[in-house]
């Protein structure tokens, strides 16, 4: 991980909440406000991310990095596909981890790096890893890939 930022969306209090219980984890998710939103919003946090860096990104630039993204549901993958205009494989290992597992919360972002692990073929490429949460948030980490080793077959 090369850096990390977070966003919060103004006014959005009430679209994504979480509360702990005795029963456990309590949680409601707006998808009709939700997925909008996090379109709308997607590319200014991530645009926000590489500033903090001094590197200035956007437009079709976006398919040169690889993605791991908090699935939570399929429409938000295809939401935000369609406002970063993401070549239809950058999200397949978000895709992947809700299709074999579904959305496990914050555990499901760490099963996607693992799935984008095993799917990236050169080292030194650049990628965002981006997970949301209640507020709603935005939290977008910029990671740099390193040498697997040689005879790690998974």
């Amino acid at each position: 991980m090369v850096s990390a930022s977070q966003n919060t969306i103004p006014a959005t209090d009430g679209v994504l909440t979480m509360q702990l219980t005795e029963a456990g984890l309590d949680g409601h998710i707006f998808t009709r406000e939700l997925i909008p939103l996090a379109a709308k919003h997607i590319e200014q946090c991530l645009t926000d991310a590489f500033e903090q860096l001094g590197i200035i990104c956007g437009g079709t630039k976006w398919n040169d990095l690889f993605f791991v993204v908090h699935p939570g549901i399929r429409g938000i993958m295809d939401h935000i596909q369609r406002a970063l205009r993401l070549d239809p494989g950058k999200l397949a290992a978000s895709r992947t981890v809700l299709r074999d597992y579904g959305n496990m919360l914050g555990a499901t972002l760490i099963f996607v790096l693992d799935e984008q692990r095993r799917q990236m073929e050169e080292t030194g490429e650049w990628g965002v890893m981006m997970g949301f949460g209640p507020g709603f948030t935005v939290e977008t980490m910029l990671l740099h890939s390193v040498a697997r080793n040689l005879h790690d077959k998974n």
